[in-house]
């Protein structure tokens, strides 16, 4: 069979290896479609410990049963399925305490190379994490059961309400699908983004506000009551031409807009200003002007966002760090803001079954528009020029087609 192998960092290579026959409990498929995805990108400008190189790779993927092993239930030749790389052990300590995304064996056990005509996949995948392709599905949409799987884990534990205001950072593949997830939850979406052609399709699949990250909001100062005190801040937004907003705030977290007629806020210092992003809502944005957002979504697995984020948030609010850094990173944090403003910095990675079981219902469902963030399709012997592309900032995912 044909595959695609990650030489070294800036080469690919298409090679011709064995194809596997599958043993007791596994499945052999013919892909169908393939899917680009961040980690893919981080592997190939840079490297990355999790995919080997040289070796096959690619993760996100769907296709057609061509191969069963014996002892295979539910499956037979022919089925058009949708599945993800991974499955918990259900054996190991972290298993046991039901925390299955951690599972001590679930990174050594995954299976890579979706970007070939076929892909093997173990029996503890099949028992656990592989579906029917529902028929109202094409296969590239199918091939987002992994990304949107993760995406589900990072909200799993957060009660998201109707009208809450969330802010994703990065729009890339995963801050998109964040921004589609928190749209069928009913919340506020503002996405910020250094690219105008990201920001536009983020506005273009619902979200309510963006804007561009040239200044990031200035740290909350302690929320001491012996401090507090209000003012009025007169604002106004370029898209709403002269009209102002007059808003009481009383405690300054941030402030946010481009065209401050008056900050005058003592005995606090002066408030950083980040540019202009929503119009202004009597009762809607402007409340959110003067105390944060509910929930942050750190998407771009920049250490410098990672600290930035906090300062988005409104006291007690809680900040999803999605965006993997490189390993042995550090970051700081401003202890007032955690222990004066009582919020939450989680992090998430990967996913539980119980998480891709909800993925692939909202799948199924047809609700969410993941067709959107396809920018293009290439065969399997041009996938280089899809990286190269990624690599320039050029497209969200691209589907690869054997």
């Amino acid at each position: 069979m044909l595959a695609n192998i990650l030489v070294k960092p800036g080469t690919i290579e298409l090679r011709e290896i064995p194809t596997p026959t599958p043993s007791d409990g596994e499945i052999l498929v013919k892909i169908k479609a393939a899917l680009t995805c961040g980690t893919d990108v981080k592997a190939f400008r840079r490297g990355h410990p999790m995919i080997p190189m040289p070796g096959v790779f690619g993760h996100e993927f769907s296709g057609i049963v061509t191969g069963i092993g014996k002892g295979v239930k539910g499956f037979k030749e022919g089925d058009e399925i949708m599945a993800v790389h991974s499955a918990p052990c259900l054996t190991c300590r972290y298993c046991k305490k039901k925390l299955y995304n951690l599972c001590e064996n679930i990174m050594s056990t995954k299976v890579l190379g979706a970007f070939a005509e076929y892909i093997l996949l173990p029996s503890h995948i099949v028992r656990q994490n592989v579906f029917h392709k529902s028929k109202n599905l094409s296969f590239e949409e199918a091939a987002f059961l992994e990304p949107l799987s993760c995406v589900v884990h990072s909200m799993e534990s957060l009660d998201i309400k109707k009208d809450d205001h969330t802010l994703v950072i990065g729009a890339g593949p995963i801050g998109l699908l964040h921004l589609l997830l928190l749209k069928e939850t009913g919340a506020r979406v503002t996405v910020n983004d250094k690219h105008n052609k990201k920001l536009k399709m983020a506005k273009n699949l619902g979200a309510d506000f963006i804007f561009k990250p040239e200044i990031v909001p200035s740290p909350s100062p302690s929320p001491l009551p012996s401090r507090e005190g209000e003012d009025i801040v007169r604002l106004s937004s370029p898209s709403m031409g002269t009209e102002d907003a007059f808003k009481k705030i009383p405690s300054p977290l941030m402030v946010m807009g481009n065209a401050f007629k008056k900050i005058k806020i003592p005995p606090y210092p002066p408030l950083e200003k980040i540019p202009y992003c929503p119009p202004l809502e009597k009762g809607g944005w402007g409340d959110l002007l003067s105390i944060g957002f509910d929930y942050v979504f750190e998407c771009t697995g920049r250490p410098e966002v990672w600290e930035k984020s906090v300062n988005y948030l409104r006291r007690g609010g809680t900040v999803i760090l999605f965006g993997g850094c490189k390993s042995g990173t550090t970051v700081t944090y401003d202890t007032g803001r955690i222990h004066y403003d009582e919020i939450t910095i989680k992090g998430v990675f990967h996913y539980t079954p119980a998480d891709v079981k909800k993925a692939y219902k909202l799948l199924s469902d047809g609700k969410l528009k993941v067709s959107s963030l396809i920018s293009g399709r290439y065969p399997l012997k041009n996938i280089q020029k899809a990286f190269d592309k990624l690599i320039k900032g050029e497209g969200i995912k691209y589907a690869i087609i054997p």
